[in-house]
């Protein structure tokens, strides 16, 4: 009571404390995000040129388009692919509103007439598309319907946007073009074409050891050539996996489980407040029930041939007689037991032909008055004309069937393997002959049924399959648990190589992961670590552990880089070769002695080669591969002439003009400078995004959220 009464003097005082403290932590969570004007950043996914991409939008997007897709894309790539649609979207359209492109009314409804072409509500009885109808339907859905009115502006909005890209790439294609002094130009580039021998000297013929590329000499490079070996964002990381897998014991105790099922048991049924006896595998009669009761993997009822079967157990479980089994023996993950329960010789394909009659009550039969007595009757009656004259099957199915698929094909299903259709159906087709004609009743209806065709029988067999899944037991997860959290703590207190060798575990790598990834090499799709990897409060030598669906990853990020130019370091691995090539064209270049290619040719070792007719549109030379610089400087040469050193793409050459031919000109290069021109629009359309791209300010806070 006294501390209560205590507790009382100081309430205003308590309140204080506590008001501080919550107000503190608030202005820590400030802080951390960038202050108050933070909290537009977590409702914001981008920013492109000042307008703000929201948050809710592109994630209602994204979940549309993966509830459209099912389940053919993971959440990333549909992030990604509504990110380009989202940009695209945005940068376009302040290109259009800034040159003050407008959708007039014509040009939308040219775009409605394309879509509604042949919707029958909009075309006349000429089968024409009528713009009166359309302006009659649209007054009416204002009237009676604004929801769907609302739609339709969405629509008709949706079309005036695409009249105003398709009026902005229209602005740009006429903008490009090509003369017809560059419709000349291109003929010339296909049709004048050289005879040329040379001398190549490759690179390879000096060592590496001979020429040093210096860390400056790469600095020097990427310096010259920044825009180049700008580079986004990227993380390092070096992890270990561990898979949650059963254990010898976890592995026994599931064969004697499988093998306890074996022997009839006897079990207490609550039902009759008394011990019941149960059948075994081995004495049961109903094997579709013991199979769903007892079994981690569904009954197969089916016939099965030999070519069904597959994996090293197949022929020894096809080649079992009737009631005799097979195992137990582990496959794909289970213990399984198997016994062929029926054999017979049977077609593996048929060829049928049916007439579904439904009545009220059957599957398809919501739309019928007749009653199954009458249904029935109308398939016997029907299967009685069939018999005497199998040519009306045709006209009768087309009367009669309510199988929509395929009544119009004289009820022709096509060939068939055994399982296929409904039991009865499948047992009537595989267990009568070619020509017989029957009826069948399965929940659908009754179908009258005409086998047109059989293959050859065959040995088939069906086979009833115990299986037991073989899982890690609670204890074994609980021990790999505790072995991860271990290992985990062991490797943030010491070095991270160390101690996995110590425990004898393979460490992988993976260099340079982007923010918006979602697969580790080797570990496949694990967003969770990279957006670990890429948060703020991730620090190069973490380690933190992840929960997969099959076990754990322990990830140590090792490196992290933020979007800028490579590092000498980073850019040696493409940069070296070309510096290299760089130096040894030199030194060749110093080395090269005589003045004709026959003098030189003997100097460096190597022969005269020879090639001809070649042009600038296609500047290859024959055992030598595509050498433009070589091929273009050639062209420039006159008849007899020598060329001075060049460095190609393969080695160093000299070369020799030996004849030029040029094309006969014409009266007009039109068709060439139309060609031409077509390329460049077709280019200039697909480019001017990726310009205005480049040119834009882009935020993107992708990696947040996703």
């Amino acid at each position: 009571m006294a501390v209560l009464n205590k507790i009382r003097q100081r309430s205003v005082f308590l309140i204080i404390i506590i008001a501080l403290a919550l107000f503190s932590f608030v202005l820590a969570d400030v802080i951390r995000n960038g202050g108050m004007a933070s909290q537009s950043s977590q409702n914001t996914i981008a920013t492109v040129n000042g307008t703000e991409i929201s948050r809710e939008e592109f994630a209602r997007e994204v979940e549309n388009f993966e509830r459209n897709m099912g389940n053919n894309m993971s959440t990333t790539q549909a992030v990604n692919r509504i990110w380009d649609q989202k940009l695209r979207q945005v940068i376009l359209e302040e290109e259009v509103e800034k040159l003050g492109i407008r959708a007039g009314e014509a040009q939308v409804t040219q775009l409605v007439r394309a879509q509604m072409a042949n919707n029958p509500n909009f075309t006349n009885e000429a089968g024409m598309f009528d713009e009166n109808r359309l302006r009659e339907y649209v007054a009416n859905l204002k009237e009676t319907s604004p929801q769907a009115y609302e739609q339709w502006q969405q629509f008709t909005s949706n079309l005036a946007q695409t009249a105003k890209m398709n009026s902005y790439y229209n602005m740009v294609g006429a903008g490009v073009g090509a003369t017809l002094l560059e419709g000349e130009q291109a003929y010339r580039l296909q049709n004048d074409n050289i005879n040329m021998k040379f001398v190549q000297i490759p690179y390879s013929s000096i060592p590496d050891t001979e020429v040093e590329v210096t860390k400056s000499d790469i600095k020097t490079y990427l310096d010259n050539h920044s825009s180049r070996f700008e580079t986004e964002g990227s993380r390092s990381l070096q992890y270990v996996i561990f898979e949650e897998s059963a254990s010898g014991d976890d592995k026994s105790e599931a064969r004697e489980s499988l093998g306890s099922l074996r022997e009839q048991r006897v079990e207490y049924n609550a039902a009759i407040s008394a011990n019941d006896t149960l059948p075994g595998f081995d004495s049961t009669d109903d094997y579709a029930d013991f199979i769903g009761n007892n079994s981690d993997l569904p009954f197969d009822n089916r016939f099965k041939f030999r070519n069904d079967f597959s994996g090293e157990n197949a022929e020894a479980i096809f080649s079992l007689n009737e009631g005799e089994t097979y195992g137990p023996y582990e496959e794909n993950g289970y213990w399984k037991l198997s016994k062929v329960i029926e054999t017979k010789n049977i077609p593996d394909s048929v060829k049928a032909s049916h007439i579904l009659v439904t009545y009220q009550g059957s599957q398809l039969g919501a739309d019928v008055s007749r009653s199954k007595d009458e249904a029935q009757a109308l398939a016997d009656s029907i299967a009685g004309v069939v018999r005497a004259d199998n040519a009306k099957f045709a006209e009768l199915a087309s009367e009669y069937s309510a199988d929509t698929s395929n009544k119009e094909q004289a009820g022709d299903l096509g060939y068939f393997a055994p399982g296929t259709m409904i039991p009865a159906f499948d047992n009537y087709v595989f267990d009568n002959n070619k020509g017989d004609v029957g009826v069948v009743e399965t929940p659908l209806g009754y179908h009258v049924i005409s086998i047109d065709d059989q293959t050859e029988a065959a040995r088939a067999v069906k086979v009833a399959t115990l299986a037991r899944e073989i899982q890690a037991s609670e204890k074994t997860m609980n021990d790999l648990f505790n072995e991860v959290t271990k290992f985990e703590i062991s490797a943030s207190e010491g070095d991270f190589s160390d101690v996995a060798k110590k425990g004898n575990y393979e460490v992988r790598t993976v260099k340079d992961v982007k923010a918006l990834e979602e697969n580790i090499p080797g570990a496949g799709a694990q967003r969770r670590v990279i957006q670990w990897a890429f948060g703020e409060e991730a620090k190069v030598g973490n380690v933190r552990r992840f929960d997969t669906n099959n076990g754990y990853i322990v990830a140590q990020l090792t490196s992290s880089r933020d979007k800028g130019l490579m590092s000498v370091e980073e850019a040696s691995g493409e940069v070296t070769p070309i510096l290299r090539k760089e130096k040894k064209a030199e030194l060749i270049k110093q080395r090269l002695k005589g003045n004709t290619l026959q003098e030189i040719a003997s100097n460096q070792g190597v022969s005269v080669q020879t090639a001809d007719a070649v042009n600038l549109n296609n500047p290859t030379l024959a055992g030598a591969g595509e050498e433009p610089e070589v091929v273009g400087a050639v062209f420039s040469l006159d008849s007899g002439k020598v060329s001075a050193p060049i460095a190609g793409e393969k080695g160093v050459y000299v070369a020799e003009l030996v004849s030029k031919f040029e094309a006969p000109a014409m009266d007009s290069y039109k068709g060439f400078a139309q060609q031409e021109s077509a390329a460049r629009r077709a280019q200039a359309t697909m480019r001017v995004f990726e310009a205005l791209k480049t040119k834009a300010e882009i935020e993107d806070n992708r990696a947040r959220f996703y």
